[in-house]
């Protein structure tokens, strides 16, 4: 464990040094005070929360902006320590293959946690300073912050796992850019050419079963239907209606998809050769 926390200080203390990372942190607050003042303008004539509001603007952000962070985060997490020479030093040292992982994947975790919340947060203030924000307000922008954390740690383990399946850094960059185009943009348009093709073949009840295939539908469902005065304005309520996937199972789909790319991770780096 003590290596485990070794690697993930030394990652992390990196990441703070680096301006890319303090970069992203005010781009994500920039853009989300950008949406929040903007969709705020009009909530007292339709007597709407500007916190929910805030909610489903940031969401709809996060799913486009947080997956390709966390990708550039991690991409040559693996691939790039070999290029430089670092993994076969640090493979000398008593510390396990499994150890490396783990540290370096808290690490990254660490950074990417602390600039979305950062981001976020401030963001969040302000919305609730320009009005009355109720309790189930409050309760929507906190399962926002935890489930836009854990989209980008979902994305962060798939980084990983095209960081340890390539040999080359540049060829981990272009894997981590066709994840990212497969899993926001491609896998949704796929989604809408089959129930066209099918011609409703495909059901109420397949549909929001293969949302969860992909971490970002799973979290737009969480974030625009699991609380109600934020599906009122997100235009969800029909699918919630059909979906029926309470918050903890959708939660839970975002912790598989952590777990297990990363538990991939693991398996392919202990067949590795440094």
């Amino acid at each position: 464990m003590k290596s485990i926390l070794t690697l993930a200080g030394k990652e992390f203390r990196d990441g703070l040094r680096n301006k890319w990372v303090a970069g992203a942190t005010l781009l994500l607050a920039g853009l989300a005070f950008v949406l929040t003042f903007l969709g705020s303008t009009p909530v007292g004539l339709l007597d709407v929360r500007p916190l929910a509001v805030t909610v489903v603007s940031i969401s709809s952000l996060t799913i486009f902006l947080v997956p390709l962070i966390a990708l550039l985060i991690g991409y040559d997490a693996i691939v790039g320590e070999a290029e430089r020479g670092c993994l076969i030093l640090m493979l000398t040292y008593p510390v396990s293959r499994l150890e490396i992982i783990l540290g370096k994947f808290l690490g990254h975790a660490a950074i990417l946690a602390v600039a979305t919340v950062a981001g976020y947060g401030a963001a969040g203030a302000a919305a609730a300073a320009t009005g009355s924000a109720d309790a189930e307000s409050w309760r929507a922008f906190a399962g926002l912050l935890l489930s836009s954390v854990l989209l980008g740690l979902a994305f962060l383990a798939l980084a990983y796992l095209a960081s340890v399946l390539v040999a080359e850094r540049s060829t981990a960059a272009g894997l981590a850019v066709g994840l990212w185009l497969l899993f926001v943009i491609v896998f949704d348009l796929a989604l809408m050419g089959l129930l066209v093709a099918s011609k409703g073949g495909v059901g109420a009840d397949v549909f929001p079963s293969l949302l969860l295939l992909n971490p970002a539908d799973a979290y737009r469902l969480f974030n625009l239907s699991a609380f109600e005065n934020v599906r009122q304005i997100s235009g969800l309520s029909g699918l919630a209606a059909s979906a029926q996937f309470s918050p903890m199972v959708l939660i839970g789909v975002l912790l598989i998809w952590i777990g297990a790319p990363l538990a991939a991770t693991v398996l392919v780096f202990n067949r590795r050769e440094a």
